[in-house]
């Protein structure tokens, strides 16, 4: 009986063994799949891309004549102005104007502007004052307790995956986290 038994054993191991294998092989196609989903997601954006490359390029040199020409109307209507003397002029399809900007000023040699300079002719800014996330962080480790003003919020368990032999990474693995779909899609989108 006990050699009964002990086959029995033996082909129920079997049996959980191979269908573990199956477990792990239908996980591991699921991983495939993400994978190959992801590669089309970087095609069709990278497609998308050189079609937009395209139309932009079509669209400057259709537009680049129109360019040359209004730019030709452009000084003719200047000179027009000009030539009559006056700064407005309101015409059926618009006013023409002539306008002389403020003056401007640059600063060729800053160092020598600044020996020359007297306090009301310089900007102080006060120093900025911003929290440092990290060393707060850091203290609320060290004392256990929370500051005014802080709240801690716990740390939640996220799922993540690593795909293995990724063209896109030296490492031979991409961790990533959250909705699969939504990061896939925000990765090739960052890109």
């Amino acid at each position: 009986m006990s050699e009964e038994s002990d086959f029995m054993d033996e082909l129920l191991a079997d049996a959980e063994f191979a269908d573990e294998q199956r477990t792990e092989a239908y996980y591991d196609l699921l991983l495939l799949q993400v994978q190959q989903m992801q590669e089309q997601i970087a095609y069709n954006f990278a497609e998308a891309e050189k079609e937009v490359a395209i139309i932009n390029d079509w669209a400057l040199r259709k537009n680049h004549g129109i360019q040359v020409k209004v730019e030709f109307i452009e000084k003719k209507l200047e000179a027009f102005m000009r030539e009559k003397g006056v700064k407005n002029l309101e015409l059926a399809h618009g006013k023409l104007l002539m306008r002389k900007k403020p003056d401007k000023v640059e600063l060729q040699d800053v160092g020598l502007f600044l020996k020359h300079a007297t306090p009301e002719l310089l900007a102080v800014k006060p120093e900025e004052v911003k929290p440092d996330m990290q060393k707060i962080k850091q203290y609320l480790k060290t004392h256990y307790k929370a500051m005014p003003g802080v709240v801690i919020v716990p740390g939640e368990e996220e799922f993540s995956y690593k795909l293995n032999n990724r063209k896109d990474n030296e490492d031979g693995g991409q961790e990533k986290a959250g909705d699969t779909a939504q990061s896939a899609v925000l990765s090739r989108v960052a890109v």
